[in-house]
């Protein structure tokens, strides 16, 4: 009897980009070690009433793989892709950056994860970032320079074929035309514990823990 020829899956979107982002993640892990697996999404960079906002996050215990063998998340917004493969990169290293930051127990943001410090530069400079201060969010502002773009530049190629569609920003006015400053979100500590409290709150001053003495943060806490 005649085997069956092996299922042939069809080439999609989502794998090959998927693909390409991990393998990024893994090349950045064999130059900085310490830096975990994660579990790689795709998704909004929406927020809501906000508009468009975040670029990525690393936020970690959000997977676990079994009994106390938690993974971190690397989130890559779907509206930041239109950026190009270098740009997509960057994200990629800014998210690193707070990788370092988590493993080491390092404070490296505050104000709800918003404002990055001059810990979080170092940790730029050291994943191979050029790294500014800007007016609102501290030294947030991160470039790939070419040395970089060179050590990276099989992954960026990756980056560069799986491209082939970009998230949509999502209108910031609701149906009715009108638009809501105080719909809650998720906020998350250390620990990490949840709790749900409306923008506006989270925008008069940092919510601290007690604890983990750490500021509870939003999902939009990385780029």
């Amino acid at each position: 009897m005649t085997a069956a020829p092996p299922t042939m899956w069809p080439v999609t979107i989502t794998v090959p980009l998927l693909g390409a982002l991990d393998s990024a993640w893994s090349a950045i892990r064999d130059h900085h070690p310490e830096l975990p697996e994660v579990v790689v999404t795709i998704g909004s960079g929406t927020l809501g009433e906000r508009g468009p906002g975040r670029l990525g996050h690393y936020a970690s215990a959000r997977w676990e793989r079994g009994p106390n063998d938690e993974l971190p998340e690397l989130f890559i917004a779907g509206e930041g892709l239109d950026r190009g493969p270098l740009d997509v990169l960057g994200t990629l290293l800014h998210e690193a950056a707070h990788g370092l930051a988590t493993v080491r127990g390092i404070a490296d943001t505050s104000r709800q994860g918003r404002y990055h410090n001059t810990r979080y530069a170092e940790l730029a400079r050291e994943v191979g970032l050029n790294v500014e201060q800007g007016p609102k969010f501290g030294w947030a502002v991160t470039h790939v320079p070419g040395d970089t773009a060179h050590r990276y530049a099989q992954q960026i190629e990756a980056i560069r074929g799986a491209l082939v569609a970009v998230r949509r920003p999502e209108s910031r006015a609701t149906s009715t035309g009108r638009t809501s400053s105080n719909n809650p979100v998720a906020a998350l500590c250390a620990c990490p514990r949840r709790i749900r409290v409306a923008p506006s709150v989270l925008e008069q001053g940092p919510i601290t823990c007690g604890m983990c003495e750490q500021d509870f943060t939003t999902d939009d806490a990385g780029e």
